[in-house]
């Protein structure tokens, strides 16, 4: 075993040893896994931690773009421009102090985390409507006056892009620019405060912050600030640049009135335990999470994305189980221990505790904290292993990990604290709310979305987890209200995307549900014996197969196969009716690929066209943007049952199949696997103005951890049949 190996081998066994023997420390407490996050730096608010040490890490490759006499941020904006050191060292004193200034907010506030965007809808009036959060530490702040948000923007100003040349994109897309919150970043930017240049119509508007909860940790208490925004869509796409208390300026954009947005998606932000994140970490990038989300933010530089779509998975919280307050619970061997182990208020305390550290970490990290800070909407839920069966969800702890991890969902990405803001949708903050039944174990009804994308485009957010379970994914009543609500939809209306988090129309594994359920699957045994090294094989809570976990989730595994032909027939009738294209948007499974649904080839007749076709309805699959695909074995089978004719649907005259999207790699080369694309990836989707097609276009990327992407476009055509 090489050196590195050989540490990496020791430091893992230091680590279970702490595990399975948690220690005390001289105040009594247990030492948390998900340790404690301490404020950020002000200059670092936005994204990117500052460097571990006073000494500056070495410099990664720079794109050219940024040093380039013609790169210029769009008028109307505060001055930045790019400097080198020795050009700053001719400088007076002076002179260098107030080209380095920073803006800082007054009165002082200190951040944990923030500020994280999140997109409402677009009313009827062209109104667009969303919400900024930040979370802030007591003790360092000044809340005499409250938090106030500044937002501005100028209806006549259009926004500058910075498309790619014919030439193409020279350099990397390691760096995205001058940022507040980039350490590394080789430009200096100028920082100041005031308002930006205004022409006639400039519009400044203030929002105050609303105290929406109070984290009381053992640091301290910690503040949640929501502050609402609403800004009228003009003729022209809009840059709107907002502040908090006059401190930094960040800015995020909004469409005209009368266009339709461009957005991005994504899901699985994260790593699955026992993954190393530095094997995805290429040349020039400090994390293995990165890549992915930088190559994300060049296109959104380029030409900026209105909305961010999280398709599951946001953050991954497995590390929950390793929190040591919770280890004599795991190490119950039988499920019946689990289910009776009483929660105390220690173990209460260690799952906020995690959920909040661990939020504040992922959120304020890397890329993905810009990507919040400039465009966000995130849509499902992430928690714990939310799939086991009844008895063990309603076990005191697995009940209070569930309900506790919703409502961090709830606060975190939607900006919603139930006991601020009621269960009334109809009278509610967010107007895209749609709120259901009650959940069987997590103590919230579900919440799902419907938000305008422009005139042509909506997305239906779909909440498949707070009402789930193992023979339900959404009760009767989410549904009769989902469905009341898209009726409502304005005749203008052409596409509606469900997102998801589970793709619908994809590659059964009936045979590998069935042999994984069965007593007698050796492989099982052996797993709950931990013998031969398969004690990963089932899951810690249950000692079910973990693989089996993730079929049950799925739409088409036995259990809910029924909803599942249930809800396309229903989408089917609606789309026929209201004259609406329906599309899928799906996460989860590691890998590319798209699905369809179309009517049924009758033998004496050709097939429909697509635009004439309401059964015609793609689901497309995209994740993960930072997790490991699946192994190649995995692939290869999902890729061989890809190509199967199910006949499930035929009843409804209806088929299912998958397009064959991914004949060739991203460097060319061809590939036997057409079906399913094994690499991370993401997606952007576009309105074409002249066609009314909704395009999609998978970025997948080109080779490990080095931010670049290859593109797999797929289009779904405007609904072209006649109206009843």
């Amino acid at each position: 075993m090489d050196n590195a190996g050989w540490h990496a081998h020791r430091r893992a066994h230091k680590e279970d040893d702490y595990f399975n023997s948690p220690r005390r420390g001289a105040d009594g407490r247990f030492t948390p896994v998900e340790q404690q996050v301490r404020p950020i730096d002000e200059q670092f608010i936005g994204g990117f931690l500052p460097p571990s040490s006073p000494v500056p890490p070495p410099l990664p490759v720079k794109d050219e773009i940024y040093t380039d006499p013609s790169f210029h941020l769009p008028s109307g904006v505060s001055s930045q421009k790019s400097i080198s050191s020795s050009q700053l060292s001719r400088l007076s004193a002076v002179e260098r102090s107030k080209t380095l200034r920073v803006a800082r907010m007054d009165p002082h506030l200190m951040f944990m985390v923030g500020p994280l965007l999140k997109y409402d809808t677009t009313d009827n009036q062209g109104i667009w409507h969303g919400a900024l959060l930040i979370v802030t530490a007591d003790s360092g702040s000044t809340y005499e006056p409250h938090p106030t948000l500044t937002y501005q923007f100028d209806p006549e100003q259009l926004p500058r892009h910075h498309k790619k040349s014919s030439k193409g994109f020279a350099g990397k897309s390691f760096d995205l620019g001058p940022h507040p919150a980039d350490p590394h970043s080789t430009s200096l930017p100028i920082y100041t405060n005031g308002h930006a240049s205004s022409g006639p119509n400039f519009i400044s508007e203030q929002s105050p912050a609303q105290e929406i909860w109070v984290y009381p940790g053992a640091g301290g208490t910690f503040t949640f600030w929501r502050f609402m925004i609403h800004v009228p869509l003009g003729p022209n796409e809009m840059e709107v640049t907002y502040s908090i208390n006059n401190g930094q300026r960040l800015h995020f954009f909004v469409p005209g009135q009368n266009q339709n947005m461009r957005w991005a998606s994504y899901s699985c932000n994260g790593f699955s335990a026992g993954v190393n994140p530095d094997d995805f970490r290429g040349p020039g990038f400090q994390s293995g999470f990165d890549p992915c989300w930088l190559d994300l933010l060049t296109y959104h530089y380029e030409e900026p994305f209105h909305v961010l779509v999280g398709g599951g998975d946001q953050l991954y919280c497995d590390g929950l189980t390793r929190e040591p307050e919770l280890q004599e619970w795991v190490a119950k061997l039988k499920p019946e221990e689990k289910q009776s182990y009483q929660l105390t208020d220690e173990i209460a305390q260690a799952i906020d505790r995690f959920y909040f550290n661990h939020y504040c970490q992922v959120f304020r990290t890397g890329a993905f904290a810009r990507a919040n800070s400039s465009m966000q909407v995130t849509p499902m839920m992430n928690m714990c292993d939310d799939h086991d069966p009844d008895n063990l969800q309603n076990s005191p702890i697995f009940r209070t990990i569930g309900t506790r991890g919703y409502f961090f969902f709830l606060l975190f990405q939607c900006f919603i604290n139930v006991e601020v803001d009621g269960i009334d949708d109809k009278n509610h903050v967010n107007r895209s709310l749609i709120i259901g039944a009650p959940g069987p174990y997590v103590g919230f009804p579900s919440h799902s979305f419907l938000g305008n994308l422009g005139p042509q485009t909506s997305i239906l957010l779909l909440d498949c987890r707070a009402e789930r379970r193992k023979d339900q994914v959404c009760s009767p009543m989410e549904y009769e209200k989902v469905f009341a609500r898209l009726h409502q939809l304005p005749p203008t209306v052409e596409h509606l995307v469900v997102q998801i988090g589970i793709p619908i129309a994809y590659p059964r594994m009936v045979a590998l549900e069935k042999a994984l359920e069965s007593k007698f699957n050796p492989l099982v045994a052996l797993g709950r014996s931990g013998s031969l090294g398969l004690s990963g094989f089932v899951n810690k809570f249950n000692a079910e197969a973990e693989l089996l976990d993730d079929l049950n989730d799925h739409w088409t595994s036995r259990t809910h196969k029924q909803e599942r032909n249930w809800f396309i027939s229903q989408l089917q009738e609606f789309s026929k009716v209201k004259h609406i294209r329906v599309s899928f948007l799906s996460g989860d499974v590691h890998c590319a690929a798209v699905g369809v649904f179309k009517s049924l080839k009758d033998k004496t007749n050709p097939e429909i066209p697509p635009p004439m076709d309401h059964r015609y309805m793609i689901n497309i699959v995209t994740s993960a943007i930072v997790n490991t695909p699946p192994p190649g074995g995995v692939i290869k089978l999902v890729a061989s049952l890809a190509g199967k004719t199910h006949k499930t649907m035929h009843r409804l005259q209806t088929d299912e199949t998958m397009i064959p999207l991914f004949s060739k790699d991203p460097d060319g080369g061809h590939r036997g696997q057409k079906y399913i694309m094994g690499r991370r990836n993401w997606c952007m989707t576009s309105y074409d103005e002249s066609t009314g097609d909704l395009n999609f276009d998978i970025r997948v990327e080109m080779e490990k951890g080095v931010g670049r992407s290859k593109g797999y476009a797929v289009s779904t055509p405007p609904p072209r049949w006649e109206r009843n």
